[in-house]
């Protein structure tokens, strides 16, 4: 039913399943350097082997999705059925240019998080637990399963029904962009996108904040005040930046992290943070 809903053949509906089995394991390896790209990875490596015949194609697949992606896990489904159809265009037409794969996957993970957080974490698991916990307030041992039940069945639902959505609407959008020449457009405006989303995440996932307050004429004056006043986030910003050019060095992101927690702990005990 679901092959026919999306006009997919067999073989497509059994690469969909695969991926939609895989896909489960959103955030299950979870690495603070790319966060969930080995698990977009390990998704999508049956579409990389079936679509791609020679080593060196395959390679430059895995690669292509060993990125950093992060997003809500319950619709991470339709980025990777999207994905996927992507990359079956990218195997058959020698024009396609893949680097647009990347780029609609980093532009899409932000806006998919938005809409995954807000109706799952915040709205749905709350009107579960609320179910669960009045059921286990009276003493019923019903309280968690329902719980459980009420919060994964929507959940493994959508999980499983987004890669075949993905797979067969991709493959009609890109068809239709390839037909009306648009394609470079997408592509200019998915990385143009996707760069502000990662460059947005900045502000909100490094946090540097100088401890150091001094007297001025009696009053206390703290320098972090200061800064936010000129240019909020600025440290997290310029510590951002110094990463990334040290990586551009070749420098190995565990040295990288090693680094910054020993200067973390070293600051910290000298109060500079």
């Amino acid at each position: 039913m679901i092959k026919e809903k999306f006009n997919l053949t067999d073989e497509e509906s059994k690469l969909c399943f695969k991926v939609a089995l895989r896909s489960h394991t959103m955030s299950a390896p979870y690495c603070w350097e790319k966060m969930q790209a080995l698990s977009f990875l390990y998704t999508m490596i049956p579409v990389i082997n079936k679509y791609y015949d020679k080593k060196e194609d395959r390679i430059e697949g895995y690669k292509r999705h060993w990125e950093l992606f992060n997003t809500t896990p319950s619709v991470s489904g339709f980025i990777t059925g999207l994905a996927a159809s992507m990359e079956k265009q990218g195997a058959e037409d020698p024009n396609f240019d893949k680097s647009s794969i990347s780029a609609v996957k980093t532009s899409l993970m932000g806006p998919f998080a938005g809409i995954g957080d807000s109706i799952f974490q915040s709205t749905w698991r709350v009107i579960s637990m609320g179910v669960g916990l009045s059921l286990a307030g009276n003493g019923s041992l019903l309280g968690p399963i329902v719980f459980l039940l009420l919060y994964n069945i929507p959940a493994a639902f959508v999980r499983f029904i987004g890669p075949y959505m993905g797979f067969g609407l991709g493959a009609k959008f890109m068809e239709n962009a390839a037909e009306n020449g648009i394609m470079s457009f997408i592509t200019k405006a998915a990385s143009i996108v996707g760069l502000m989303t990662v460059g947005a995440m900045t502000a909100t996932m490094v946090s540097v904040n100088i401890g150091w307050v001094f007297n001025m004429s009696g009053a206390e004056q703290s320098i972090q005040a200061m800064l936010d006043t000129i240019f909020p986030k600025l440290l997290p910003l310029l510590l951002t930046l110094f990463c990334f050019k040290l990586l551009s060095k070749k420098v190995k992101p565990t040295l990288l992290i090693f680094g910054l927690m020993i200067f973390a702990i070293l600051g910290t005990w000298i109060g500079i943070f």
